[in-house]
């Protein structure tokens, strides 16, 4: 696995250039493509009991707004790219998960982050990061809060014997290929005992792959599998956790396990999940 192109998903109400800067630095770390997109979609909702005329100007006026944002981020993109033709800039007007589902064909990685506070929640104007997991076929970054560098010289695997688990490592290889160390971390869920034989495995397979790799096992009573995760990365001073995204789709309601809605609303931690 390598990555070749990256794509750096941007929020319409959100400066386009720290989360820039931060896939341009990765992006250069493996010798990169990136692509930038921006997408939103209007909102129609208005009183039932408006006019139809009052709506489609709320909506022309609601679209304008878009674009002139979406202007304006190009502009930033085009002041931090400057010159590199391998930096390209894409914007839809769409639904910003299905933007980024359908545009991550062209990409090994994808990088998000945080929304602003007023965007959390507005999926019509940032992406629904449960929904990038579960639906786009490749990982997802998420960067911790505040962007900050990304460094990647101590990653945890958070390591569950199943499909999900195992896509993440192999998807994940060129950050543990550069890491200095990686953990293999197992925790087991109340009521159970790790099996030493699956994180043993799974760190002769990174191994072999050039990785350097320990593992360590966690049995706690009264602890989550998430809070175990995340005590573990802080203690061992992670800058990466890499994991599997459990859960299922239902329509546009995603079901996640409590480990992985635990990741995902960590922002200490750069994280990367595949499903």
């Amino acid at each position: 696995m390598i990555y070749t192109t990256i794509l750096v998903q941007l929020d319409i109400d959100a400066p386009a250039t720290p989360r820039l800067l931060f896939a341009q630095q990765i992006a250069k770390r493996f010798e990169a493509d990136l692509i930038a997109l921006v997408a939103a979609e209007p909102s129609a909702l208005v009183s039932p009991s408006e006019s139809s005329p009052l709506v489609a100007e709320v909506l022309r006026y609601r679209t304008h707004d878009i674009e002139e944002r979406i202007r304006k981020l190009k502009e930033e993109f085009l002041n931090v790219a400057g010159n590199d033709e391998r930096a390209s800039w894409r914007s839809e007007l769409d639904d910003p998960t299905r933007a980024v589902a359908l545009h991550a064909r062209a990409a090994d990685l994808v990088i998000t982050g945080a929304p602003t506070a007023a965007a959390a929640g507005d999926y019509q104007r940032t992406a629904d990061p449960g929904a990038l997991v579960l639906s786009l076929g490749r990982p997802v970054l998420f960067a911790a809060d505040g962007l900050a560098p990304f460094k990647g010289e101590r990653a945890m695997v958070a390591w569950k014997d199943c499909r999900e688990a195992r896509r993440a490592v192999v998807d994940a290889m060129p950050f543990l290929r550069n890491a200095k160390e990686v953990t293999v971390f197992n925790a087991a869920e109340d009521g159970t005992v790790v099996a030493p034989d699956g994180t043993a495995d799974v760190v002769r397979f990174l191994m072999k792959h050039g990785v350097k790799a320990r593992s360590q096992r966690f049995e706690g009573e009264g602890v989550s599998v998430g809070n175990s995760i995340i005590a573990e990365a802080d203690r061992i001073g992670a800058d990466l956790i890499v994991a599997g995204g459990y859960g299922h789709s239902r329509f546009r309601e995603w079901a996640f396990g409590g480990a992985t809605r635990s990741l995902l609303s960590s922002g200490s931690f750069h994280r990367l999940l595949s499903y």
